[in-house]
């Protein structure tokens, strides 16, 4: 095949895949999208360029993205240079009041400019904010308990300033939109007393996608996906046969609180989410204007 012949074959493929795009292009025309931006997607440069002009490309097409991402690599790296000792319990980094300014420092600072700067150096224009601007995230200590295994009496954990949403406002998010622009937030809220919290991403952006009434909430993860009995992916759940999943332990371990997360976004107004696996590249369009997208969806009731 001479060069000029491939060259017009490469541009009819780019074709047909623009034109087999278009009716998704349609359906999600001005939704709202929250897309949660972690793991092995946030480490290797190539997925995380393809990752910013992935979001860049939504926003280009009349989707409205909104990006809540994570940090933790980022956070011990910093955490290690100064000689902080980290602990953790069922995941979560319990977080004294010296250790929650380092951890804002790293999430609003480095990690929240340079997930914007992906965006915006892919085209579009991205600003980047956190938890406690325009009062998006307001949060209060998070609570869990653990049973003694002697005496079965619970005790409650102290996980210092580890935080959960209680109210999110979304009207920063909106006016961020409106105005042409896709919103990048860092996981930290602001309690009634002013308190600062750290937030798990993933709780995080569950809750903005409720609040939003996202049409997807997209999680990126490290896995394919919900995996059934014989490690085979589940392509789609709704919210009960998730629910089930978890009762019969074939839901376990870790990806228990992410299926909770989504269960609760779905809950509290977003339409669907999805577990993504974010070392595929551009697994984001996957998703949404094919039908091979490479994760598990979670339907409403």
């Amino acid at each position: 095949m001479t060069d000029i012949a491939q060259t017009v074959k490469d541009a009819q493929e780019r074709a047909a895949v623009l034109a087999q795009a278009l009716p998704y292009l349609r359906r999600y025309a001005g939704d709202t999208l929250v897309v949660k931006y972690g793991g092995h997607a946030m480490v290797d440069d190539s997925l995380s360029n393809a990752f910013g002009h992935d979001i860049a490309l939504l926003k280009l097409v009349g989707v409205n993205p909104v990006v809540v991402h994570g940090g933790g690599p980022q956070i011990s790296a910093m955490l290690q240079r100064l000689q902080i000792k980290s602990t953790f319990v069922d995941g979560l980094r319990v977080t004294d009041a010296a250790m929650v300014d380092v951890i804002e420092m790293v999430l609003s600072g480095k990690v929240n400019k340079q997930v914007a700067g992906l965006i915006n150096q892919a085209g579009a224009l991205a600003v980047g904010i956190s938890g406690k601007d325009g009062g998006l995230i307001t949060a209060r200590r998070l609570q869990r308990t653990v049973r003694d295994a002697d005496t079965q009496a619970e005790r409650v954990l102290d996980l210092g300033f580890v935080g959960e949403p209680v109210r999110i406002d979304p009207r920063v998010l909106y006016a961020l939109s409106g105005s042409g622009l896709i919103p990048v937030i860092a996981p930290i809220g602001c309690g009634e007393d002013g308190e600062t919290y750290n937030i798990n991403a993933d709780t995080a952006a569950g809750a903005i996608a409720g609040a939003v009434h996202a049409t997807r909430l997209l999680m990126l993860t490290d896995v394919p996906g919900v995996l059934d009995e014989n490690g085979v992916l589940i392509p789609e759940l709704t919210a009960e046969e998730a629910r089930r999943g978890i009762a019969s332990g074939m839901i376990s371990g870790g990806m228990i609180p992410k299926v909770e997360t989504c269960l609760e976004a779905v809950r509290a107004g977003a339409r669907a989410a999805v577990i993504l696996d974010g070392r595929v590249p551009h697994a984001c369009l996957l998703e949404l204007f094919t039908e091979a997208g490479p994760g598990t969806l979670i339907r409403g009731e």
